[in-house]
């Protein structure tokens, strides 16, 4: 079966590589109208004027995805996989975890007591 599958495919790409070979110029020309470097009142006007134009946009968008992406690994959950944004600093590491991960952070909510005995530990650590 796998022999069969691979003689299938080799034979797909053959008959696309023989009808690019026939309708080549058709396909030139096609992608010359489309992308706009035809001769429309002087080499390449049509590209930057159209096509082209788009390469700016792109590499705008770009740029702002790197950049939240950057920003978005930056302040998220230093544990693998968590993207929940890491408010709590793990101490002694230099790691921020969010809640979920973090082994002194309540995950149902803090109590007035619980928040009462971190700061007493806070101040007997001081």
């Amino acid at each position: 079966m796998r022999k069969f599958v691979f003689g299938l495919l080799v034979l797909l790409v053959l008959a696309a590589f023989a009808l690019l070979i026939v309708f080549f110029a058709f396909l030139r020309h096609w992608a010359a109208v489309h992308t706009g470097t035809l001769n429309e009142s002087g080499p390449y006007y049509g590209f930057w004027s159209g096509f082209g134009s788009d390469i700016g946009e792109a590499t705008l968008i770009t740029a702002v995805g790197v950049g939240v992406y950057t920003g978005v690994r930056k302040v998220n959950c230093h544990t693998k996989g968590c993207w929940r944004i890491g408010h709590h600093p793990l101490e002694g590491t230099p790691y921020h975890l969010c809640r979920k991960h973090h082994p002194d952070v309540p995950t149902k909510g803090a109590s007035h007591e619980h928040i009462l005995e971190q700061h007493r530990k806070y101040m007997e650590a001081q």
